[in-house]
């Protein structure tokens, strides 16, 4: 991906398996995001391609989509409706059933403690209850693949933990997890894999434990990233 004279992305290669948690990290400007809007059909590729569940996100953008419950670090919503209003019109476009988004949207809004806040205009709302409700809406329709950019921001140490229980849970179960995060220890606690960019180029990939395994004796998962993105350190 390139935005005129700059090389955003350069040759990316990554394959996700179904139900894999696969963590994204990166300095700033490393490339995460510009691979978000790729996989989300916000971007189109200088070149190449991304697929999700098999359909390409740009030839076949309604059942790629379809698939996808999209995440984003800072959420945009109609802030004159309730949350209430906001789940129906997520179900809308996503088709949910009625019955389903009926079941569904309480139990959500149990799990994130999004009730006390239910019939409350969005634009009352703190960050981290925002957070949360694009949280909750995301996963409306049940999606195939989650895509996360930065979930935590915002977020209580207490809401952050059942955050990572259900997206963890959701991996198990067979749903795939593409997590970009600056937190390490997140990323070192939930992950099947992580993949390290920097400068645009994939630099490492592999198990927790692979890349764990290659570094210093005793070098945390920290220390590990940081000796490989030094240089965007220097630069900043």
């Amino acid at each position: 991906m390139r935005y005129g004279e700059l090389e955003a992305l350069n040759g990316l290669d990554l394959q996700i398996e179904k139900g894999e948690f696969f963590a994204f990290l990166g300095p700033n400007a490393a490339g995460k995001t510009t691979t978000i809007k790729l996989l989300t059909g916000l971007l189109r590729p200088t070149s190449g391609f991304a697929k999700i569940c098999g359909f390409d996100i740009q030839e076949n953008p309604l059942e790629a989509k379809r698939r996808i419950g999209y995440i984003p670090d800072v959420a945009e919503f109609y802030d004159k409706l309730t949350p209430l209003e906001f789940m129906g019109f997520i179900a809308d476009l996503f088709e949910v059933d009625a019955s389903d988004t009926k079941k569904r949207t309480p139990e959500l809004f149990e799990r994130f403690a999004l009730n006390n806040y239910s019939r409350q205009r969005i634009e009352n709302l703190s960050h981290g209850t925002r957070q949360r409700l694009a949280i909750a809406s995301a996963l409306l329709h049940e999606p195939e693949v989650i895509i996360i950019d930065e979930p935590m921001v915002g977020l209580d140490p207490r809401n952050a933990r059942v955050v990572k229980e259900d997206l963890k849970a959701r991996s198990d179960a067979g749903t795939t997890i593409f997590l970009s995060t600056h937190l390490l220890n997140v990323a070192e606690e939930l992950a099947d894999r992580v993949g390290i960019i920097n400068h645009g180029k994939l630099v490492k990939i592999g198990t927790v434990d692979e890349i764990l395994a290659e570094g210093e004796r005793d070098a945390g998962l920290e220390s590990i990233f940081l000796s490989m993105t030094e240089d965007e350190a220097l630069t900043e």
